[in-house]
């Protein structure tokens, strides 16, 4: 089996030997959820309720008129108590809107797509995964409509999708891949259709065996020419720009996106909720996740409904055998640390782990190793932009290419003085960002 990659990388432990075998378990519909107005890439939402108004399952509660922003719906049927600051996993506190369970399990559904997927409009498929509020599930959120609606003069002509799961621990894409195959590829033809693509490519890393051997057989049945890559497995190898170079050869401008080269990359349980969609009417109300680390009395891949409170996830699992000394939501190279168990679930959440040693590097000057140039995948040159960040260099830091850093983690990983590196680069980042808004030159 010939293994396609990308130059450059890492490879690391892949630390899913807990949860890997461990099937989708339900968790069934929580006593509240709390759903913050900010849950994707883009604007954030305003709500369509107010306190005291009975909601159904699946009734939009929120939504903006920007183009980059996807609606929000009720996950449960109950009532609106509040619209307040809540804890927010990756932005401290945002408002949030807070639904109490009725118990009454009411659903709002939108009807079923014809079966004749490649004969309906990309028009009204655009509009229609908008309003089922579909995003990246892989972690960024982006919203996919966007992702489908090339502007004028940009022909897609492939869609990959994103199985890599290149994140130690997490295990959620794999487990979907291998019960709901079905959603996923019926997923991939809407996006297909949406986005105007003649063919299909499927990435899959080489340590989800299972998974390559099922979708080889089934992408045989698919209407549009589709296949199976396996992939090595590296990380970032699930990075956009990566698995398109592993996979068609194409390279990504610097400062470009994937449609630049003709591409729309969509994360494999993103197309599966989708396919559930188009199947049951119930637009992104809920997802799987993965529960694990060492702390954790039951790890797992568990669906649950969005906005569910992490607390309420743990006790699910049996509560803690150690006190967890860190808590990530996400992968541990790319996850944001959480300050709390009242963080909810929200659409860009893939899981959350749980430590009780973490790990730390003490730091000492950089010795000039090359390493982490030797790791970036993007090519640049990390410890010569962490150190014009250290120095608020934002201009020079701009023109050595800081924004093109994804932000994969790989240059701190490698670090042998344990330099923050990725840290660096983030507050540079946002800072020329920041100036760029308020046009700041310098």
């Amino acid at each position: 089996m010939k293994l396609r990659t990308f130059p450059q990388g890492v490879f690391l432990s892949p630390a899913k030997e807990l949860t890997a075998h461990r099937s989708i378990v339900e968790i069934g519909s929580p006593p509240k959820v709390v759903l913050p107005l900010w849950q994707h890439t883009g604007a954030p939402l305003e709500p369509l309720v107010k306190r005291g108004d009975v909601v159904k399952k699946g009734q939009k509660v929120a939504d903006v008129e920007a183009f980059i922003a996807a609606p929000l719906h009720a996950s449960i049927s109950g009532k609106v108590t509040a619209i307040e600051e809540w804890w927010h996993p990756s932005m401290g506190k945002f408002r949030a809107i807070v639904i109490e369970n009725d118990g009454q399990e009411e659903v709002e559904r939108r009807e079923p797509l014809p079966k004749d997927i490649e004969n309906l409009d990309s028009l009204f498929l655009r509009k229609w995964i908008r309003e089922g509020g579909m995003v990246g599930l892989g972690g960024a959120a982006f919203p996919t409509h966007v992702k489908v609606s090339p502007p004028a003069g940009k022909i897609i002509d492939t869609v990959i999708l994103n199985g890599a799961e290149c994140e130690p621990y997490l295990t959620c894409d794999h487990r979907v891949m291998v019960e709901r195959p079905d959603t996923v590829l019926l997923g991939l033809r809407i996006l297909v259709r949406a986005c105007g693509a003649k063919r299909a490519y499927i990435g899959i890393e080489e340590n989800k065996e299972e998974c390559l051997t099922l979708f080889a057989k089934l992408v045989k049945y698919m209407s549009i020419p589709t296949e199976v890559v396996p992939l090595a497995t590296k990380y970032p190898q699930g990075s956009e720009k990566q698995i398109i170079l592993a996979i068609l050869g194409r390279e990504v401008p610097p400062g470009g996106l994937p449609l630049d080269v003709g591409v729309v990359v969509n994360n494999v349980q993103t197309a599966s909720a989708i396919g559930r969609m188009a199947e049951e009417g119930m637009p992104l109300v809920e997802r799987v996740i993965t529960v694990s680390g060492e702390c954790i009395q039951t790890p797992g891949n568990l669906e649950v409904p969005l906005g569910t409170v992490l607390e309420g996830i743990v006790a699910f699992c049996g509560g803690f055998v150690k006190t967890p000394q860190k808590i990530i939501m996400g992968g541990p190279m790319t996850g944001i640390a959480q300050s709390s168990l009242q963080v909810p679930v929200i659409k860009g959440t893939s899981g959350f782990l749980f430590f009780s040693r973490p790990y730390e590097k003490k730091e000492y000057p950089c010795i000039r190793c090359g390493r982490c140039v030797d790791g970036c995948p993007m090519f640049l040159l990390p410890y010569h932009l962490a150190r014009l960040a250290e120095f608020q260099a934002f201009l020079e830091a701009e023109e050595h290419r800081v924004l093109d850093c994804m932000e994969c983690g790989v240059c701190s990983y490698v670090c042998p003085a344990g330099i923050p590196l990725t840290q660096f680069i983030k507050l540079a980042k946002a800072e020329i960002i920041r100036r760029k808004k308020g046009g700041v030159t310098r």
